[in-house]
């Protein structure tokens, strides 16, 4: 069963294995980037239906990224959860800000992130 297409934009390769093992589990088909250039590539060229945004990430940080990604009528439709280990009471307001539609912090509650996946997605096809 195919759930989706996450592009998922970590730099941190034993983060980026984890969350790609996790969410293939699932039903996910996942895509990766490793920093912000390449990651708005890939929003941009494979059209994901999520994707977990690292805000922390070279190149283009995932401010700068979340940003473009939502102010392009090409890529506004796609669901961005920021994914990060900023957790300070004004990160959340922050990202959303940027333009993510949800937030995970890092480090990941293993048992219960791909439903927080699986819930951000269905309610953001709700309202797009």
């Amino acid at each position: 069963m195919h759930k989706g297409r996450v592009l998922v934009i970590e730099d941190n390769i034993d983060n980026m294995d984890l969350v790609r093992f996790l969410l293939e589990q699932v039903g996910y088909e996942v895509l990766e980037a490793r920093d912000g250039r390449t990651g708005l590539e890939l929003a941009y060229q494979k059209r994901p239906d999520i994707i977990l945004l690292d805000m922390s990430i070279p190149e283009v940080d995932g401010w700068k990224v979340a940003h473009q990604l939502k102010n392009d009528p090409q890529s506004k439709s796609i669901c961005i959860i920021a994914l990060t280990a900023h957790i300070l009471p004004g990160d959340r307001k922050k990202a959303l800000e940027a333009g993510c539609d949800g937030f995970i912090s890092k480090p990941l509650d293993i048992p219960n992130f791909t439903g927080q996946v699986d819930t951000y997605l269905e309610e953001f096809r709700k309202i797009s």
